[in-house]
């Protein structure tokens, strides 16, 4: 792998020192033709380089363009921006231990009856389970937290309960003051004893100071980044981040979904204004699996092994309360598990509706597999919903959205803009009986590139929340009118082309 690396910024100094001397210095005309020849070469072995990681013909194509067009900045783009097969090489210990661990969490967990489950619960928990090495659980209690104010208020609550431990994982953990006062909390639970360990991602965490992290140190906190910058981009791992939020608190509680920690979630950012969000809380055996795939974060940016310590602690007693109807799976993706496991998951989800489709994400820009499943799902009369925000915060993220928004309106789609403020909620509801709540978008980044969690409800009583909150979502959202965005400008267009041309690293 080191050795892969040095040859490819061996190219980089070939492309650059051969371009230079063939173009712009006053050498003999036989120096200029060997020097262009040798970069026409390198540029041909780079080509042939990405035509042997067999990705789509689209996608090889694109990046061979901008090797050929741009060639020393679209080579250093490509390396720290394309090479999805980096991630086979940059997390094979941390996958292969990883999935020892959960192929003994499944030996040695019961199976579990889920014959109860309606036909197309079935067929996708059938999936699910020859799929993923996370189980499904019927001893577990999902609760939807609805927005910023009431996920934080049932954190603050639960993290001063904390008599043993608490573990949290996060994207984005800011400085501000959301920030500081869960910290205080941490660092007073730590000098109390309770053990607190803390893992945040060093490029979405970018605004968590120095100082404060030393606070946490000095009160007994034990925290580490995931992928130091200062190290990622010579190996590359800088492209990968962590997108994950996970909390578990004594083994029995465990919160994840879309919430980071921060002022905007609150709603507070006047920029960006009123912010719409869901997240989970987890009780019973769910909380055992969240737990598992922390720890394994936590092993391999630590470098010790903490599983065996907590193995009791994991294994929560299942409560008479607990028991509700449904079932739920929890399951981790990225590149410490399966190829684009949760893209398969979610269009799998998408494949088994019978009546209804409902989505709402932040980020999305499918890829194929994706469309074709909406699109087939609306020709068979499916009512197929999209809910994005009006106003989104990449320019690149909101205009390659819209390009796909033709292809999908043709088919009887209906798209949804909403417009109260930033909607960043990753919700799919499949016929009201079957939902996905949790870190990952509907795009590349999250399909191929960052660690995400999500959680599988089956016909849980959750889900009625979700499906009012998504009700309520469409009274402050417009449909868009399919006559109306083929009428939009020569302007728009091009905006939504250029960016679409980025969709395969956004």
């Amino acid at each position: 792998m080191k050795g892969r690396r040095r040859v490819e910024f061996l190219f980089v100094f070939t492309l650059m020192v051969t371009l230079y001397i063939g173009l712009f210095l006053a050498t003999s005309i036989l120096t200029t033709i060997i020097c262009l020849v040798f970069y026409s070469l390198a540029i041909l072995l780079i080509c042939y380089s990405i035509m042997l990681e067999d990705r789509t013909p689209q996608h090889t194509l694109l990046w061979m363009y901008v090797i050929v067009f741009f060639p020393v900045f679209g080579y250093l783009f490509y390396l720290f921006s394309g090479q999805l097969y980096m991630k086979g090489y940059l997390f094979k210990s941390k996958r292969s231990r990883d999935r020892d661990e959960w192929k003994r969490l499944m030996h040695r967990e019961e199976e579990q009856d889920i014959s109860f489950l309606q036909d197309g619960q079935l067929r996708f928990a059938e999936f699910a389970n020859h799929t993923s090495l996370t189980p499904i659980s019927t001893k577990s209690k999902a609760t939807i937290l609805k927005n910023g104010d009431a996920t934080f208020f049932e954190i603050k609550r639960r993290l001063l309960q904390a008599k043993k431990f608490i573990h949290m994982e996060y994207y984005i953990f800011r400085s501000d003051r959301l920030g500081k006062e869960i910290m205080k909390i941490l660092m007073d639970k730590a000098k109390q004893g309770v053990e607190v360990l803390f893992i945040y991602d060093a490029a979405g965490s970018l605004t968590l100071h120095t100082e404060d992290i030393n606070q946490m140190l000095d009160a007994g906190i034990r925290v580490k980044p995931f992928s130091p910058l200062k190290y990622g981009f010579f190996n590359q791992k800088f492209n990968f981040r962590n997108h994950r939020k996970i909390i578990i608190i004594d083994g029995e509680i465990g919160f994840t979904g879309g919430l980071n920690v921060g002022n905007e979630y609150l709603g507070e950012d006047k920029q960006i204004g009123f912010w719409r969000d869901t997240h989970l809380l987890l009780k019973g055996e769910a909380v055992y699996i969240l737990h598992t795939i922390f720890l394994l974060d936590w092993e391999y940016v630590a470098d010790e092994e903490v599983l065996d310590k907590y193995r009791n602690d994991r294994k929560p007693v299942h409560k008479k309360d607990d028991v509700v109807d449904g079932a739920l799976q929890v399951v981790a993706s990225g590149p410490d598990t399966q190829q684009g496991i949760m893209g398969d998951f979610y269009y799998s989800m998408i494949s088994s509706a019978d009546y209804s489709v409902w989505i709402a994400t932040p980020y999305f820009v499918p890829d194929e597999s994706i469309r074709t499943a909406l699109r087939v799902a609306a020709a068979k009369g499916i009512e197929v919903r999209i809910l994005v925000p009006e106003t989104n915060d990449s320019f690149f993220t909101q205009y390659a959205s819209r390009s796909y928004f033709s292809e999908l309106l043709r088919y009887g789609v209906e798209i949804y803009s909403y417009k109260k403020g930033f909607l960043h909620q990753k919700i799919i509801i499949i016929d009201g009986n079957l939902a996905s709540i949790g870190t990952a978008n509907m795009d590349m980044r999250s399909f191929h590139l960052n660690f995400e969690v999500n959680v599988f409800l089956y016909g849980t009583s959750s889900i009625r929340d979700l499906v009012a909150h998504y009700e309520d979502d469409m009274k402050d959202s417009f449909k868009i009118s399919p006559v109306q965005f083929y009428k939009r400008g020569l302007i728009e267009r091009t905006k939504e082309s250029f960016a679409r041309l980025f969709s395969g690293v956004l």
